[in-house]
């Protein structure tokens, strides 16, 4: 499988092209801020063909660019229905600072083709073929995917739901600590230690390396019934 991740914008939010292999068709995860240029090149250098856009959530700094590259390619972008709105108004997923920020104006739209995620969902896209998991907490509609590598092991994308050594802010509209811990440990926790985690930001990780060293994680036990404590 061919990965190519890079920063994009202001906030660093990593974009992703994902295919079976260069010269193959793609997807591309999170298409965020300025990120059509290097989309553009990826696609070029790589040989490939667009045939979706996946997303992890509906935050501006992930989704800036999405309706370009999707009615540029032609191609529809998914979503879970519980962020859809954000992708015409975007100002509902920022903080009072954060809109201010922009002037309390920040102006974007659907792109012409809109699908939407399901909890359990399986995409057969570009060749590859992805599971998707609901997974709020940072925003409500957040989502990760995951798809097995020929060489063994797993990949996960995860957005916002997931960092090397943190997860994604809950204190923005939309975030919730109680239901980010119950994410964590029914979603995330039971992942095989060799999964693969690419990030919405920040470099990559894996869930073992999480599970043993991750604070938001180390004190949440998968097994146990009934929600965990906040932290």
């Amino acid at each position: 499988m061919l990965v190519v991740g890079f920063p994009t914008g202001a906030f660093q939010a990593n974009c992703y092209l994902v295919a079976a292999g260069e010269g193959e068709p793609c997807v591309v995860v999170d298409p965020g801020q300025d990120a059509v240029e290097p989309i553009t090149e990826a696609l070029r250098k790589y040989r490939l063909s667009p045939v979706a856009a996946l997303l992890t959530h509906g935050h501006f700094d992930h989704v800036f660019s999405v309706t370009p590259i999707c009615d540029g390619n032609d191609i529809a972008a998914w979503i879970h229905p519980e962020d859809r709105t954000m992708l015409s108004d975007p100002m509902k997923g920022l903080s009072a600072q954060g809109s201010a920020f922009f002037g309390g104006k920040l102006e974007m739209r659907e792109p012409a083709e809109v699908r939407e995620l399901s909890d359990g969902a399986d995409l057969d896209l570009a060749g590859l073929k992805l599971t998707v998991d609901h997974t709020p907490g940072h925003t409500r509609g957040s989502v990760v995917f995951h798809t097995a590598l020929e060489e063994g092991g797993r990949v996960m994308f995860a957005g916002d739901t997931l960092f090397a050594g943190s997860i994604g802010r809950t204190d923005l509209p939309g975030g919730d600590m109680r239901t980010m811990t119950e994410t964590l440990r029914t979603k995330i926790l039971p992942l095989a230690d060799d999964t693969v985690v690419l990030p919405g930001h920040g470099g990559s990780t894996t869930i073992g390396r999480e599970r043993a060293s991750n604070p938001f994680l180390l004190e949440l036990d998968p097994t146990a019934p009934g929600p965990s404590r906040g932290m």
